[in-house]
């Protein structure tokens, strides 16, 4: 019984420490993300600095405003795109694990 018991206790153990490995994984996957997503941030932050250079120099009459709403709702399409993708990955990764 007490060899059962061991048996149990380092199944249950064998169990976390996967856990544990897969956890950190994901962990240092969503890292390696986050550094992407950064770099692409500073990437779009400058094309949007130039672009808006060019507006002003091109036309000064441009309206801004209208500009402004477009960029707006292209951010709100992306995040709800990265969203769906977010999602679509969610359930892979349940699917995966069940």
């Amino acid at each position: 019984q007490s060899e059962k018991q061991l048996k149990d206790l380092v199944k249950q153990q064998d169990n976390k420490i996967t856990q544990l490995i897969d956890h950190s994984a994901e962990v240092k996957r969503l890292e390696a993300d986050v550094s992407q997503l950064k770099r692409l941030l500073q990437h779009a932050e400058t094309e949007a600095k130039t672009l808006w250079q060019e507006l002003r120099l091109q036309e000064p009459k441009v309206d801004t405003t209208h500009v402004q709403e477009r960029i707006l709702l292209r951010q709100q399409v992306d995040k709800l795109r990265q969203l769906m993708l977010d999602k679509d990955d969610e359930k892979w990764r349940i699917s995966k694990k069940y």
